[in-house]
């Protein structure tokens, strides 16, 4: 569920340091020197904690973490559990794996997909039935000719906008809403048809929490703790904001690096949102649920889901390419050298968690970490798998490949994120989370914006690429006409990509955004240096020069005004609420229309009624242009008006 000099840019740092939001998970190069030349024993106790003791501390300190926990099972068992580092840095009390909660994010969604296919077990749910038939006080928008089902939102294929400002974060225990009400007041524009493409939802889960609350008869929070934690004896975890009173002495501490020093943070509500993302669990307790899923539904003496239903809900049930890992009912698969995986990853702004399960090797992976930076997450895992389980044959030299340079050349562009909104002011972000990709003369492919820096991916099959130096691997489809729409990354089936239409791209506004700027720049100048001649002019003259003038002025004002108004209050501050400042700002696109109707009125007039020289009048005219075309700008990223979820 992760924009400086104008509102996005400044949003855009917000988003950043929560990987809810837009941007992806980083994906670290391959460290060859960091991989063993034959793969250790997990069954080497010695090794696995003096391994895993030098990567925490060597990424805790690089990523500024003041606490991490891990646990790993295998074969039935809890093979290992540790904590690193601190519960609270202040009263120095150390992560103990046992009792320590751990925000677990986006995580908290397989407790909720779970709860629903028990209900499913049960015949209370029909995975292929239209949502609207269990939901009471709220329905899905009718769409597309099909109804949205249970099957669509397990695999993020629903078709909604995504949406959270103003509303997907508190922190004021006081603000929460049930879960109905939220629901009711934030529904997403469908913006695709359901079961064609997936695009990652948290009101779909938020929504699925419901269903489960209105089909079982019991609270969301009562639900998951008698059908999940009681019977997986999961005596640290909780779906419950604020936590239970039992609880909250094992709450750890969230922190964020705040010059230069950690600085601690309140605790993250997700409200109304619970079933997306509430859970606060131990590393120990989070081995039960990994047990119990890689035991078909078992846990000791514990059934939690039939074998049969279990086994349904970890198969793929959509799938953007078959060559890359898809989603199954929840989980979604991921290529861990080689080996099929399925899990689900985390995130609140100031913690970040992994949970990765291999059921060909009955291993599982806990990672949970206190920071904002999160790819210490990304980092550990990948180290542990490439130590313990190496990739076979990455070294290979590759084929070479027919038709890479002219595949190459059609996927060469821009792309934006199926997850992403439409109809509110958050649209703002895409224009600054665009990915593009160029393409070299044999046929590799540079790709930018997806990490810190810029990564090349090598041909190794028809519309498909490996990153060079990494095991990322994308892939392109192709319309009727044979013209690339989409590029898909196989770390991400829940949130592809596809083309950016020209009058969205990056590139063009920013383009069009600096010649407004010169003209702007201009008209400002000759105001100042050639005010004498302006005194001198006609009334009518003096009139349109000062209108022009003040346009231009106004313009800069609007972007230090809105990128002030975020600042302000703080760019976390956008997730919680509406700061007053952002609604105030808000009226200063609106004036700048009404500014740039006169100025065209104007210029029309210095036309017809021959105002100063045919050159003069041009340039007149061309400050008018760059109005119109910001006018457009605020037009077409929600900017006019009051446009909140």
């Amino acid at each position: 569920m992760k924009y400086s000099g104008s509102f996005a840019l400044l949003m855009l740092c917000s988003i950043v340091a929560a990987a809810e939001s837009v941007p992806p998970p980083e994906v670290p190069a391959r460290d060859a020197a960091a991989i063993p030349e034959h793969p250790r024993s997990l069954d080497d106790r010695a090794d696995l904690e003096s391994f895993l003791d030098g990567v925490f501390r060597a990424g805790m300190e690089e990523h500024h973490v003041s606490g991490g926990v891990v646990s790993i099972v295998k074969d039935g068992q809890v093979l290992f559990s540790k904590g690193y580092g601190f519960k609270d840095l202040e009263k120095q009390e150390p992560v103990d794996p046992r009792t320590t909660l751990f925000r677990i994010g986006s995580t908290t969604k397989l407790f909720t997909w779970t709860a629903v296919m028990q209900l499913v077990e049960q015949g209370k749910i029909d995975l292929d039935a239209d949502v609207n038939k269990y939901l009471k006080g709220v329905q899905i928008p009718v769409a597309y000719g099909k109804p949205v089902t249970m099957r669509d939102i397990m695999t993020h294929t629903a078709g909604f906008e995504e949406g959270f400002l103003g509303y997907l974060i508190q922190d004021d225990p006081t603000q929460q809403l049930p879960i109905l009400e939220t629901m009711q007041k934030h529904i997403p524009a469908r913006v695709r048809a359901p079961g064609e493409m997936s695009a990652y939802s948290n009101y779909g889960a938020a929504l699925a929490g419901l269903i489960v609350e209105q089909v079982s008869g019991m609270p969301y929070n009562d639900y998951i703790e008698k059908n999940l934690f009681e019977p997986l004896d999961m005596q640290y975890a909780t779906v419950q904001e604020l936590v239970p009173e039992r609880l909250r002495p094992y709450v750890g501490t969230s922190y964020k690096q705040e010059n230069g020093a950690p600085s601690q943070q309140k605790y993250e509500i997700v409200g109304g949102f619970r079933p997306a993302g509430s859970g606060a669990v131990s590393a120990l307790d989070m081995t039960h649920f990994m047990l119990a899923h890689l035991q078909d539904g078992r846990y000791g003496d514990k059934t939690m889901l039939s074998p049969q239903t279990a086994q349904k809900m970890h198969t793929t049930a959509f799938r953007l390419d078959p060559r890359l890992p898809g989603m199954a009912l929840g989980f979604y698969h991921v290529n861990v050298n080689g080996l099929d995986g399925f899990g689900h990853g985390g995130d609140t702004n100031y913690c970040h968690t992994e949970m990765l399960l291999v059921p060909s090797r009955g291993v599982g992976l806990f990672l949970s970490f206190f920071t904002d930076d999160n790819r210490v997450r990304d980092l550990i895992t990948e180290a542990f798998f490439d130590r313990y389980f190496p990739e076979e044959g990455a070294d290979a030299k590759p084929a070479k490949v027919s038709g890479a340079v002219a595949a190459a050349a059609r996927g060469a562009g821009s792309y934006q994120w199926t997850r992403r909104n439409y109809s509110k002011l958050e649209k703002l972000l895409n224009l600054f989370s665009q990915i593009t990709v160029a393409p070299l003369p044999d046929g590799n492919l540079i790709v930018a914006g997806l990490w810190r820096e810029p990564r090349q991916f090598r041909p190794v099959g028809q519309n498909l690429w490996r990153q060079i130096g990494g095991k990322a691997q994308l892939a392109f489809r192709t319309d009727a006409s044979g013209d690339t729409s989409h590029m898909f990354l196989d770390f991400l089936p829940f949130m592809p990509t596809e083309r950016v239409p020209w009058y969205e791209r990056s590139g063009f506004w920013y383009t069009a955004l600096g010649l407004v700027l010169v003209a702007f720049l201009g008209q400002l100048a000759r105001a100042y240096y050639c005010r004498s001649a302006i005194k001198a002019a006609t009334v009518l003259e003096r009139r349109a020069e000062w209108l022009a003038t003040g346009t231009a002025g106004w313009a800069l004002l609007t972007f230090i005004g809105i990128g002030a108004a975020v600042a302000i209050p703080g760019f976390d501050a956008v997730f919680s609420y509406i700061p007053t400042s952002v609604k105030v700002a808000l009226v200063m696109p609106l004036v700048f229309v009404l500014l740039t109707v006169l100025l065209i009125i104007a210029s029309v007039n210095a036309w017809r009624f021959a105002y100063w020289t045919t050159g003069r009048r041009v340039v007149f005219s061309l400050v008018a242009v760059a109005a119109t075309v910001l006018s457009l700008f605020f037009w077409q990223w929600n900017l006019l008006g009051w446009q909140f979820g």
